[in-house]
């Protein structure tokens, strides 16, 4: 429940630190004394968005802070999941600076607008007047269904269910829908494959096969040469023989010093190499051989080549086989669509049949619930004086037809007279009857949901006399299980209240602002009365209100 709420510099607040008590707590106040301006602050907290108008004093920031009771409510996963601190008296604070910056706290840990948002949804239920209309929405009449059928679970198993199914559904669009694309460009990509299939390409062809040419084109030239080269190695005077002789002249004279014999054995060294190189170059010139039919074909080779580089405007030949591999991919997956289509369809059908199973249990769970809303909601229906209105909550299924809440559609039909079909609540039921129903709705569901606080803004606007009384009497009966806050112009409600909060303007160094003070016993008296018969109220209208005192329980 809400325990306080400390106010400074919002709109024509300065101050205020406001104690609520439980059970039924009354606001009452002149037209424009600053009541919308309190809920206003009250909406800050519960996360809405602000900016400088809500400031006072654009020079100084804005701050509101609620305390919150939360020990006799199931709280402590929501703290965990979003890594807060619990404490059975939690705080939660907004501040707005000057530039229009808001910041956020629960228990003075910094939190965005949206966890805000979702903690207030289990702490505060605020209904005024226009919110009546919610009424006439469907998404509305849906969520008072599930509250009594306590469908929290099974809807939350749903969606998630519903989240798999419309995956496999999509990722079976995207196949067929990749499969019709990839059909029509089968037969150009088949083409290209088998093209490149039969070059046969291997990694470093191209430099092997254009040096072979080079050699071949040469092959006079290059034999000649090696000719020359053996010659001038292994003639009678040539450099192998010359190099014995060195050999022979330095080992000679090497038992004279140790470097000779060194410098004999270098000389020694390189003769074996240079002996190695002519036999390597004897055997090369007996391998060039002038071959015509290997130069058209290399040459034919090569031209394949170039011209598959051209086709593909690629520059390498490891480049073409980096695409023949990405071809044989592409056509094996599109030769594969059919088989992963297939297996999609068996997901998409296992998916589906069991979200219609979870569908199902929501809509039966439903279905059980409506004829107790009814039948609960006629007999609240009489006690705020409308004793022939009926609501018939007409449920449609369509299995085939998945919402983001099941197979449902809810419309709520509506008749107040006896005698009179029912027909859609949006088009026969009144402003003042849309308000009632939505009271005893309100009162419903307080049964099955734990919901520390409940406000009501003013939802007594149309009626008056007994139905008042009844109205006041129907908030009472709420708040015995939970913090009912009422903002009232009726003294039949006021008078029902465990305690009394009267918000009023006070000039002071020409500024108003607005002030708030719990009325005592005598002073709610007072109070009473003036709503009854205005500021010059009568001894009648005194004794009317210690009248409507006395029986308020």
């Amino acid at each position: 429940m809400l325990s306080r709420i400390v106010i400074h510099n919002y709109a024509l607040i300065k101050e205020l630190d406001i104690h609520f008590s439980k059970a039924l707590v009354i606001i009452t106040g002149e037209t424009g004394a600053g009541k919308s301006i309190l809920l206003g602050a009250l909406n800050l907290i519960l996360g809405s968005r602000a900016d400088t108008s809500a400031l006072l004093d654009k020079s100084k920031k804005c701050i509101v802070e609620a305390e919150f009771d939360l020990k006799e409510y199931d709280l402590n996963n929501f703290f965990a999941d979003n890594e807060l601190d619990y404490a059975d008296h939690t705080f939660i604070r907004r501040e707005i600076n000057a530039e229009g910056k808001s910041r956020a706290f629960i228990n003075d840990t910094p939190v965005n607008l949206n966890v805000l948002r979702q903690l207030a949804l289990q702490l505060v239920d605020i209904h005024s007047q226009r919110d009546s209309l919610a009424l006439i929405d469907a998404t509305y009449q849906m969520h008072v269904v599930d509250a009594f059928a306590k469908n929290e679970k099974k809807i939350s198993t749903y969606q998630q269910q519903h989240a798999v199914y419309k995956n496999a559904f999509q990722q079976l669009n995207e196949l067929v829908e990749k499969e019709k694309v990839s059909k029509n460009n089968l037969d150009y990509l088949q083409f290209q494959l088998t093209e490149l299939d039969a070059a046969a390409l291997q990694y470093g062809e191209q430099e092997k096969t254009e040096q072979e040419l080079e050699t071949l084109n040469n092959a006079e030239e290059i034999k000649q040469q090696l000719v020359n080269a053996y010659a001038n190695l292994n003639n009678e005077n040539g450099l192998l023989t010359n190099m014995r002789t060195i050999v022979a002249s330095l080992k000679s004279i090497g038992k004279y010093n140790d470097k000779f014999a060194q410098l004999a054995e270098r000389v020694e060294s390189c003769h074996i190499e240079l002996k190695d190189i002519t036999n390597e170059i004897e055997n090369a010139e007996q391998e060039i051989n002038f071959d015509a039919d290997r130069i058209d074909f290399l040459n034919e080779r090569l031209n394949l080549i170039y011209k598959l580089q051209k086709k593909h405007q690629l520059q390498t030949i490891d480049e073409l086989i980096t695409l023949h591999n990405k071809l044989a991919e592409e056509v094996d997956s599109i030769s594969s669509l059919d088989a992963q289509i297939e297996k999609q369809q068996q997901l998409v059908t296992k998916e589906k049949t069991t979200l219609q199973n979870a569908a199902v249990q929501l809509s039966e769970q439903r279905a059980k619930v409506i004829p107790s809303i009814e039948s609960k909601l006629q007999i609240l229906l009489k006690e705020l004086a409308m004793p022939d209105a009926r609501l018939k909550i007409e449920l449609q299924t369509d299995k085939e037809n998945f919402h983001s809440n099941g197979i449902d559609e809810i419309q709520f039909l509506f008749s107040a007279n006896k005698g009179h079909d029912f027909k859609s609540i949006s088009k026969v039921a009144s402003g003042g009857e849309l308000s009632r129903v939505m009271l005893c709705l309100k009162a419903l569901t307080a049964e099955v949901l734990q919901m520390p606080t409940m406000i009501f803004d003013e939802i007594d606007t149309g009626v008056s006399g007994e139905v008042a009384l009844k109205v006041g009497k129907m908030m009472a009966q709420i708040a015995r299980e939970h913090q009912v806050i009422a903002i009232t112009h009726l003294p039949q409600i006021a008078a029902k209240g465990n305690s009394h909060l009267f918000v009023y303007k006070q000039l002071q160094n020409n500024l108003t602002t607005t002030k708030i003070k719990e009325l005592k016993e005598e002073e709610r008296i007072v109070e009473i009365a003036k709503m009854i018969g205005g500021d010059k109220y009568s001894q009648s209208a005194e004794a009317n209100a210690r009248e409507m005192m006395m029986q308020k329980n």
